[in-house]
């Protein structure tokens, strides 16, 4: 199984999924870590991406999972049905959305340090975000701790014994 942790930027995916990751004992993968140099350049300078710089990262990101196999935890924006579809084709994929409003998460971004994504471009994370429809929905705000708890209790609850 892969666990996507989703959101937009400063939702909380990287400290949640490695968190999560971590109790679980299962390998994390953070999306940001695949992004190819030209991505990182164009949004460190306030450029938001295009499908065209995107599908070439999901393309490396759908590589790394089926080469590794197993369990997975992955923190990846995935702001679009259609990206979660193509993550979805590395194997059996649950969506966890770390959901919260721009007045919660802009402070995050804005204190962000050493983070290639500049607080500018989270008006066009919510511009493009397409909320999932079958996921498990996790209040941004609550504490990490809070977070996957709620995560590992739903995961729990829909898995076979």
């Amino acid at each position: 199984m892969i666990v996507l942790v989703m959101g937009v930027c400063g939702c909380g995916k990287t400290t949640v999924g490695q968190a999560l990751a971590q109790q679980l004992g299962w390998r994390f993968i953070d999306a940001d870590d695949l992004h190819p140099q030209s991505n990182v350049a164009k949004m460190a300078s306030g450029v938001p991406l295009t499908d065209a710089d995107r599908w070439p990262w999901y393309e490396r990101i759908v590589e790394e999972l089926r080469h590794h196999g197993g369990h997975a935890v992955l923190a990846c924006s995935a702001l679009k049905r259609i990206y979660r579809d193509r993550l979805a084709q590395a194997g059996d994929l649950r969506v966890v959305f770390l959901k919260g409003d721009a007045a919660a998460i802009a402070p995050r971004v804005a204190s962000r340090r050493g983070h290639f994504m500049p607080a500018s471009l989270l008006e066009s994370q919510f511009a493009t975000l397409e909320e999932p429809v079958d996921a498990i929905v996790i209040d941004a705000t609550l504490p990490v701790a809070a977070q996957v708890a709620a995560i590992s209790r739903a995961l729990r609850e829909e898995l076979p014994a």
